[in-house]
């Protein structure tokens, strides 16, 4: 009987990975070992940023809030719980991104906030 070799799927598994690590530089994209050590670590900095973009974004919102409410008299900690006294459900990339766009409203809204 013949001797049956795995080429054909050995040699896809081998390009699947190094056509995901095309971008590397030297041998991290040419060598098989270096390969596979650099889409795992990609892979893991992919999943770990993907966490962290929600975060960092949250944290900008946050930062431009409490810059336009800051700017009508406020602090940050004040105008949140103004609103939420007020029982105004707005959610923080909602309010950054009215603070940059409509000031008009953003003085609405801190006007809420300071009569509760």
């Amino acid at each position: 009987m013949a001797r049956a070799r795995n080429a054909v799927a050995s040699r896809q598994r081998r390009k699947k990975v190094l056509k995901q690590v095309k971008g590397a530089r030297g041998e991290r994209s040419k060598r098989l070992r270096r390969a596979k050590e650099t889409l795992t670590k990609g892979l893991t900095y992919a999943y770990q940023h993907r966490k962290q973009k929600k975060r960092q974004y949250r944290s900008l919102w946050i930062m431009r809030v409490n810059a336009a409410a800051r700017e009508r008299g406020l602090t940050y900690r004040e105008f949140i719980a103004g609103l939420k006294k007020a029982k105004v459900e707005i959610s923080r990339d909602i309010l950054a991104q009215i603070a940059v766009e409509e000031p008009e409203v953003f003085d609405k809204l801190a006007e809420t906030a300071k009569k509760v």
